[in-house]
């Protein structure tokens, strides 16, 4: 490789790890072009898999200050630089090498650190942003239908005591209040109550 191409080569390999939400390193020694091919189809649009040379990789990580990762760069390397879910891609990569054994999963890269095997099969197990943003959201409606009932019930407890007060009254021979016309005469009467309830 001429001189010029290494340094577009690294140059390529430095954006792609700068622009990449993670990286995973895999060692594809075996896999032919078919597999390959399907392995990239897997992994989708969001997800670039490169082949490249280890000292062209290291030279790039450095550029892009990717740290950690020099160990992994031993043997045929190939990197799946993730610009969409990282999970996702981990899951398709993960997938693809229990039927591909060829394929082996060395690590990886994601928010300023190396990853481990077990870092990235972590990662794989994850769900997805869209599937964890559906269960928030189901959890909040529940919890905002609790709150609807915690903030009604009051009201409707304070009804109930001015009832219970004004029916109280009338078996007494006193007079039953006028009906509360508003909040306050209802709150006024359920603060009598636990006077009422003690005589």
């Amino acid at each position: 490789m001429a001189r010029s191409d290494k340094v577009a080569a690294v140059d390529e390999i430095a954006s792609r790890f700068r622009g990449a939400s993670a990286s995973v390193v895999t060692e594809y020694r075996g896999l032919s072009m078919t597999q390959l091919i399907a392995l990239r189809r897997a992994l989708g649009n969001d997800t670039t898999y490169r082949v490249a040379k280890n000292t062209l990789v290291k030279r790039a990580a450095e550029d892009a200050g990717v740290t950690g990762i020099e160990s992994l760069l031993v043997g045929p390397t190939a990197i799946a630089f993730i610009n969409g879910e990282p999970s996702e891609a981990a899951k398709a990569i993960r997938d693809f090498a229990k039927d591909n054994k060829a394929l082996v999963i060395k690590g990886g890269y994601m928010d300023g650190r190396a990853l481990t095997v077990a870092e990235v099969a972590s990662l794989a197990d994850l769900e997805s942003r869209e599937v964890l943003l559906a269960k928030l959201a189901g959890a909040m409606k529940a919890n905002l239908s609790k709150a609807a009932g915690l903030f009604a019930a009051p009201a409707s407890q304070v009804a109930r005591l001015a009832q219970a007060l004004a029916d109280k009254r009338a078996e007494e021979g006193g007079e039953a209040p006028a009906a509360a016309t508003d909040d306050s005469a209802a709150a006024d009467d359920a603060t009598e109550a636990p006077a009422a309830a003690e005589s």
